[in-house]
């Protein structure tokens, strides 16, 4: 019981606010591009995130419900370590820019979800929440990290984002496989 509340507590300071952004997003996401996958290269994760290898989001747009399908999966501990996966459920809160969506990993908790860069071709991306407490850096390669992470700080700090503190994310796949 002590876990689950305490799983519930940190989820509840994870940037739930919807007003007092101090963050700004793209200007327009077209949303049917940013459906796929995305390689988690780097970022400030939270909890649920710790020894990610291979972490890859993978973005469905499910019409039915009219919501966003996330599928995070990575392994733990090493590349070749067990696969993990956290489902999630996205919503788009900013009908006009499609840049600023709510994320439930469960219900009732709903987070903000702030796309603050996309590349004009949709190669890579970068993921914040209004506070800055939390960063993922993703593209839609996983080769070449190193060039499209110093891509993305760049324009990242040029608009004021704290790049600091983040961590790499280890990617290693099978050439054919990805």
């Amino acid at each position: 019981m002590k876990l689950i509340l305490s799983v519930i507590l940190t989820f509840a300071t994870l940037g739930c606010s919807t007003t007092g952004s101090s963050v700004n997003t793209v200007k327009k996401v077209e949303i049917e591009k940013f459906m796929g996958d995305w390689y988690v290269l780097a970022g400030r994760f939270t909890f649920l995130e710790v020894d990610v290898h291979n972490g890859l989001e993978k973005y469905t747009w499910n019409q039915d419900q009219k919501r966003i399908d996330v599928e995070f999966t990575y392994n733990k501990g090493a590349v070749g370590g067990p696969q993990k996966s956290i489902p999630q459920k996205a919503w788009i809160y900013n009908q006009e820019t499609k840049a600023h969506w709510k994320v439930s990993p469960f219900w009732p908790l709903k987070f903000d979800y702030l796309i603050v860069e996309l590349d004009e071709n949709y190669r890579w991306t970068a993921i914040g929440v209004p506070d800055q407490k939390y960063l993922w850096i993703m593209a839609r390669d996983w080769r070449n990290p190193e060039g499209t992470i110093q891509e993305a700080i760049k324009r990242l700090e040029a608009k004021g984002y704290d790049t600091k503190n983040l961590v790499r994310v280890p990617q290693q796949w099978p050439v054919a496989a990805h």
